[in-house]
This record gives structure tokens, C-alpha cells and sequence, in this order.
């Protein structure tokens, strides 16, 4: 009992870390400018990959890793899972470094409700009442968001669909967070690889100009596996139902930040636009508990 005791304990240590360090994500990103969003994500791929190389060697993993490489299936599964990621870290560092620090928070908290439209619509999942009540009450903000933006919140939807679909695929590769990382930044530094090159011949580059910024570059690897290597740590000592509910964590950090750090406008109608994600994400946070409760109560009359 004791020892179950420590590892939720650790868990939660693990969980509350993760999603801490991606809630606070926008106050690092700003910190690498001059350099380009692209410039950015270019250099958070291949110092994450090295990052990932050096972290593989030292657990003894490389080896499992060279096997994921010679499956044709997962390698393609992977190269999916490569172009979201960078169409999630692209749009993200951009809405950072350009005001849309709270957009972006929006994405992160509609992410769960993509989850379950996915379930429904391509594993053919059937919703219980609470989440079909948190749809409907999510789908009414994104409307009021829709409405008060004067367009679709494009880069909330781009930041949920590109993480939603990630996950989802990621899913069903059943491959562990470190060495699904190094394989997807090995496959980025091709196109990353080249854009830095061409970067330092043309002179246009950051990276060795200024000793902090080029420091800052080479810690956006860590910075960005750190966090993976947490959260794959708390997944397996913490029940579905305290992640999901941890997860909500991120985009209220980021939201704070963009509200009151970065001040960024929030008219009437885009609070009462958060406030109905809000109410949604609630009912979806009811359901999950009761729904482990039940688990855990069927298993518990099992035993």
C-alpha cells in the first residue's frame, strides 16, 4: 500500500511538472527572437533529436529504436506524426511570439473534445450523455468565439486538429514517447537540417551571433523532451481519469499569461466565449470521473 502510495505520489509530482513547463512555453519562446518561427522549430528538431540520442544511449534504448526504423508500417505511421507535429509547433511558436497567446490556450482546451470527435467519428465510439452535453456546450463557444474573432479561430482549431490527430495516430503506433520523438525529429532534420544551413550560407541565421540567444537555441531540445519524458512518467503511475483532468492545467497557464502578462484583448463576448468552454469542459471532467469510478468499482467486485 505504501509503495502504491509513493508511486501516485510521484505520479502526480510527474504529471503537475509536465504540464506546468508546457504551460509555460509562451514566456520561452519570445526569448529566441530575432530568429523566425520557422528558424525556431528548426532548431527545437534537431537539438531535440540530439537530446533524444544522448538520453538513448544512457538508458540503453538505441537499439529498439534502430528496430522501429527497418518497420516500413511505423516509419509511415511516423512520418504522419512528424508533419503534424511540425504543423503544431510552427502554429504555436507563431501565435506566441505574435499575440495569440490566449487563441492559443483556446486550442489546447477544445484539444479533448477533438479527442472524443475523433472516437465517434473514425473508431466509431459511442458518447455517453455528459459528453454529448460537453459537445454541444463547447461547439456553442466556438460559435461565440467565431463571432467575436470575426473568423473561425484558426489558430485554436489548427493547434487542436494538429495535436488531436498526433495523438491519435501516435495511439495506435504503441511506441514509447522517447524513442517515438528521436525517429520524428531524425525525419524532420532533413528539411530542418537543410533551412539551417541555408540559413548560416545566406547570413540571415541567429544561431552563434549572440552567445544567450544561440544558448537559448541549443536548451529548446531539452526544453521541449523534458516535459514528454514527465509526462510519459506519470501515465504510468496515474489513472486515465487524473490525466485528463491534469491536462487542463497547460491552456490555463498559457491563458493567464496571454490575459494578464501579455494583455492581451479580451472583449465581453471572448469571456463569455471561454466561459461556455469552460462549462463544457467541466461536464467532460464530470464524466471522466464518474466514469473511473465505475472501473474501478466493476474491478474492485471482480477481486
Amino acid at each position: 500500500m505504501a509503495k502504491n502510495r509513493s508511486e501516485y505520489s510521484l505520479g502526480l509530482l510527474f504529471g503537475f511538472s509536465s504540464y506546468i513547463l508546457w504551460g509555460l512555453f509562451p514566456l520561452y519562446w519570445p526569448l529566441l527572437e530575432p530568429a523566425n518561427p520557422l528558424e525556431i522549430v528548426s532548431h527545437r528538431a534537431v537539438w531535440t533529436l540530439v537530446f533524444c540520442l544522448i538520453v538513448l544511449a544512457l538508458t540503453k534504448q538505441i537499439h529498439s529504436t534502430i528496430k522501429i526504423l527497418k518497420n516500413p508500417k511505423k516509419m509511415v505511421g511516423l512520418l504522419a506524426t512528424t508533419i503534424l507535429i511540425s504543423i503544431n509547433w510552427i502554429t504555436y511558436i507563431w501565435a506566441t511570439n505574435n499575440g495569440h497567446v490566449v487563441e492559443a490556450a483556446l486550442g489546447y482546451y477544445i484539444n479533448p473534445l477533438i479527442i472524443i470527435a475523433f472516437g465517434v467519428l473514425l473508431l466509431h465510439e459511442k458518447l455517453r450523455p455528459l459528453q454529448w452535453i460537453a459537445v454541444a456546450i463547447a461547439a456553442v463557444g466556438v460559435v461565440i468565439l467565431t463571432i467575436d474573432y470575426g473568423r473561425l479561430p484558426w489558430v485554436a482549431i489548427a493547434l487542436a486538429l494538429s495535436w488531436g490527430s498526433y495523438g491519435l495516430i501516435k495511439k495506435k503506433l504503441d511506441l514509447g514517447a522517447l524513442d517515438g520523438l528521436a525517429i520524428e525529429t531524425l525525419i524532420s532534420l532533413i528539411p530542418y537540417g537543410f533551412y539551417l544551413l541555408y540559413l548560416g550560407h545566406q547570413g540571415t541565421g541567429q544561431f552563434g551571433h549572440k552567445t544567450t540567444l544561440t544558448l537559448l537555441l541549443i536548451a529548446a531540445g531539452a526544453i521541449t523532451a523534458i516535459p514528454l519524458l514527465l509526462f510519459n512518467g506519470s501515465t504510468t503511475r496515474l489513472p486515465y481519469s487524473t490525466i485528463g483532468l491534469l491536462q487542463y492545467i497547460t491552456p490555463t497557464i498559457q491563458f493567464s499569461i496571454g490575459v494578464w502578462l501579455r494583455h492581451e484583448n479580451m472583449p465581453t463576448a471572448r469571456w463569455v466565449g471561454f466561459i461556455v468552454i469552460w462549462l463544457a469542459l467541466f461536464a467532460l471532467g464530470t464524466d471522466l470521473v464518474r466514469s473511473s469510478r465505475t472501473i474501478d468499482n466493476s474491478v474492485a467486485e471482480r477481486k
